[in-house]
Order: C-alpha cells, then sequence, then structure tokens
C-alpha cells in the first residue's frame, strides 16, 4: 500500500490532497525561483492528525517537508523528490493569553500581525514584525529564526519565545521552556527549517506598547552619508526600536507602491524610529537630529498615523520592486555595520558585472541587508546571472565579518554559500545534530546544511577563517 493509500485511508476526507493541479500551490514558496511538485499535501486540522502523518511516513520512509504560510524567501518550504507536503495553516488557534505575566499561547499557523491585533486590548503586542507578518504564521517564523525592522531593540523570533512543543518523526511531543533549557533546544529549534521536529505550539513573549514611537525619516545625497549616519548613532548610545535603510531605486519603488512622501532625489534613505517613555523619546530625537544633520531631506512623524505610513512605504518595498521587473531574487546576508557603504559600493559594481538592476533594503542597525536583484526568467542566462550575482553578494558578506543569512534562512538557497562559511569540521556537528532528531532523514533533507562531498567539490572548505581542507576530503 504507498503512502498515498495509507494518508487517505486513516485521515479525514479533504485532509490529503493529491493530484498535478491540485498541489500545484504548494510547488514553490516565496522562492518562486525553482518549483517542485510534491506527492500529496496533507492539511490537518489537529495534533492527532499530525503525529498519525508522521508516524506513517516515518514507517514509509517518505520525507515530509513541513510548510508554513509559504512566505519563506530560501525555499525551505519547497517539496522535494516524491515527499509529502504537512501544511500547518490550519493549526491557526490563539490558544490562551496571559496578560499578567505578558505570554501568548499559539498554534503554529497562526498570523504573526493576529498575534497584535489579539493581544493590543491589553496594552500589548508581539514585537518581531517581519514585512510580510500580515501573511506569515509564528510557526515559520520560529523555523527561520525571523526578524523584522524592529529587530535592532527587540531581538529575532529566538529572542523572543518563552517556550515550543514539537512532534519527533516517531510523532512523539517535546517540549522546550526557556526556563529549564540547559542545552540549549529552544535556540537550536529556531532556524532549524524543518529538520529537527515538526512544532505544534509556540508561547510568545508579548511586550507592553511604548508611551510613544516616533519615525525620523532622513534623506542623504550619498549612500555613504547615510551608511556613516547608522554606525554614528549606534555610537552614540542611542539604539532606535528600527533603523532601517534603501536606495534610490528602492525608494523610488517604494514610493511609486505606497505614495508616503519619500524624497525621490535622494539617493538613501534612513528610517530610523524611537520609543519609550514620553521624555525619553523627545531626548533622543534631540541627539538623533543632530547626528543627522548632514542629511539633505528630514521629517519627523507628528502623530500615529504619520509614523505607520512612513513604515508603509519600507514594508512594502518587496512587492513595490516587483512592478520594476518581471522577476526579482531576494538576498539576506548579515555583515558588521561599518562595511554598509563598502558593501553597496560592491553590490553596485556587480550589478555592473551582471547587467542586472538592483534595489537595496537593510535592516541597517543589525547589517541584515537585502538586495534584490532584478531579472526577467523569460530571457535565456538571466537565472543563472542572478544566482551567481546573489552567490557574490554572500561570500562577500563572510568575507567581510558577516554570515550567509540573517533571517531568510538557508533552505535550497544558500547550500554553496554555507559551504563558503564552515569548514568541514562544523558541518560535520551539524549532521550530527541532525542524525539525533531525525536518523532517516525523513524532515525536510537536503536543505540548511550541505551535503560534505558537495563543499568539497566546490573547493571551498579552506575560505573561511583560513581554515586549511581537511584530511577526509582526500576520500570524496
Amino acid at each position: 500500500m504507498s503512502i498515498i493509500q495509507h494518508l487517505t485511508r486513516v485521515l479525514p476526507k479533504g485532509i490529503v490532497i493529491t493530484g498535478n493541479e491540485s498541489t500545484r500551490p504548494y510547488e514553490c514558496d516565496g522562492l518562486s525561483m525553482y518549483k517542485k511538485k510534491p506527492l500529496a499535501v496533507v492539511l490537518p486540522e489537529n495534533i492527532g492528525q499530525v503525529r498519525i502523518a508522521l508516524r506513517l511516513c516515518r514507517k514509509l520512509k517518505t520525507p515530509v517537508v513541513t510548510r508554513g504560510a509559504g512566505t519563506g524567501l530560501s525555499g525551505g518550504a519547497q517539496p522535494i523528490d516524491q515527499c509529502v507536503v504537512l501544511g500547518l495553516s490550519k493549526l491557526n488557534r490563539i490558544k490562551s493569553i496571559d496578560a499578567d505575566n505578558k505570554l501568548a499561547v499559539v498554534e503554529p499557523g497562526v498570523r504573526n500581525i493576529a498575534i497584535s491585533e489579539a493581544v493590543s486590548k491589553y496594552g500589548l503586542y508581539y514585537a518581531p514584525d517581519p514585512s510580510s507578518q500580515i501573511a506569515c504564521s509564528i510557526g515559520g517564523n520560529v523555523a527561520e529564526n525571523a526578524g523584522g525592522v524592529h529587530c535592532l531593540k527587540y531581538g529575532l523570533t529566538v529572542h523572543n519565545i518563552e517556550s515550543i512543543k514539537l512532534l519527533t518523526i516517531n510523532g512523539d511531543e517535546l517540549l522546550l521552556s526557556r526556563k529549564d533549557d540547559g542545552l540549549g533546544l529552544l535556540a537550536l529549534m529556531n532556524g532549524s527549517e524543518g529538520l529537527l521536529g515538526v512544532i505544534i505550539e509556540i508561547t510568545v513573549k508579548l511586550k507592553t506598547k511604548p508611551d510613544l514611537a516616533r519615525v525620523i525619516m532622513a534623506g542623504f545625497d550619498s549612500v555613504r552619508g547615510c551608511a556613516n549616519s547608522v554606525a554614528d548613532i549606534i555610537k552614540a548610545g542611542i539604539i532606535p526600536a528600527g533603523l532601517e535603510m534603501m536606495d534610490k531605486i528602492a525608494i523610488e519603488a517604494a514610493e511609486g507602491f505606497a505614495q508616503v512622501g519619500y524624497p525621490l532625489d535622494a539617493e538613501a534613505l534612513l528610517l530610523c524610529e524611537l520609543d519609550g517613555s514620553k521624555s525619553d523619546v523627545e531626548a533622543e530625537i534631540d541627539a538623533t537630529m543632530k547626528i543627522l544633520s548632514g542629511a539633505s531631506t528630514i521629517k519627523v512623524s507628528n502623530n500615529e498615523n504619520e509614523r505607520m505610513a512612513l513604515w508603509k512605504g519600507r514594508k512594502s518595498a518587496f512587492p513595490a520592486v516587483g512592478r520594476l521587473s518581471p522577476d526579482y531574487y531576494c538576498m539576506d546576508g548579515t555583515i558588521p555595520r561599518r562595511n554598509l557603504a563598502d558593501m553597496l559600493e560592491k553590490i553596485n559594481d556587480l550589478s555592473n558585472k551582471y547587467k542586472l538592476r538592483v534595489a537595496n533594503v537593510f535592516h541597517a542597525g543589525d547589517g541584515n541587508l537585502h538586495p534584490l536583484i532584478m531579472y526577467d526568467a523569460n530571457l535565456d542566462g538571466e537565472i543563472q546571472r542572478a544566482e551567481e550575482f546573489g552567490n557574490e553578494i554572500l561570500k562577500l558578506s563572510v568575507e567581510m565579518g558577516g554570515s550567509v543569512t540573517g533571517e531568510h534562512g538557508v533552505g535550497i538557497e544558500k547550500l554553496d554559500a554555507m559551504c563558503h562559511q564552515f569548514n568541514l569540521k562544523e558541518l560535520e556537528v551539524f549532521h550530527k545534530i541532525k542524525e539525533v532528531f531525525d536518523p532517516d532523514s525523513l524532515l525536510n533533507p537536503g536543505k540548511a546544511v550541505p551535503e560534505l562531498h558537495r563543499c568539497a567539490e566546490l573547493g571551498a572548505m579552506h575560505v573561511h577563517k583560513g581554515v586549511l581542507p581537511h584530511p577526509e576530503l582526500e576520500r570524496f
């Protein structure tokens, strides 16, 4: 009996989806450059059905790719050959809210923004806010360790999770809690990309809404001037709630889409949000305005509507760039703040080299960059050029002392780049951890951590930190 026959036999009607057309919506995530149809899609309505599906897949050695809202940008939820996609979108209940202790217990299919909406009446909110927060789900946020425009002050997903429940490939339930996490397993699961278990419940930490939040918008005549201001703000001891940077192409795209008043004559734009008590915000605004005195354009939001409008442009940048090109490839690397200007100049050089336009959007405060490489998949060679362009950006990120990913995960997109960042011994540790949780490698296999022979073939093992090739490479 096949896995499909087993699943349809024991699960209620409508839970298992098969057939080319019915499974087509699940053939990729937000990285639409790559597509593959799954063998079947399972959309469980409760934890018991998730457990049944996992145990059957384990028994029949069928790979499982867990999927949330499908907004990921690294191919982490893309199906592989002969796999079952386990979609958790129907597990979308907010199970409890503890306003006194600032905690909420939610299922993985709950949308990010829905948490803040549900707790707003208590004067609380959930801090991490990816640009896709209106659609992305909290389970996927944990799997990718998502960030957002406010992660500089309030942290990534990992910093805002109190506990999670997950099912192993055997269907066994584990509870990982911050208060008794001596092994660091809770942090390990944040960013594990579905390789170690299936998240079924998350307890998130909530924040009290600040008394006041205001945004300073500053336009600059040069990218370097804007980048230097980022470093100067942090050096002054000011920690903004958000500190975002956009280049000219991104400014023009966002303004054309959102029409919020961005200066179209600026070469770079900085959005700096300050929040807290009224007196603290006013003092920090005065100090920041002095630092930004070299800006060609400057504006401070006067009310909540103006603040939200300024952020609307930034959070619309990705879809806005989609209006400029048939396709775009969204990168995600991280570099030290001091290298922002140098990186932008190098990206511009690469843009000329590959003859592809790029719009740059940065979480400037923590050096997380999102170059959007524009291409046309219908033109011969453009996908390959976009991939090569992106890989060079990731190599530069490592060479500048950064990382190949900040919040989008590795998925299938950055497997080769992982070979550039990590040496053989480090990758072996990743594989051993995977083996402990998933000995048959059925959970999202082939994602996030490259096979050792792949890195050996690329000849990239010696690049990271001057590490020489490992003797065991000779056997590959």
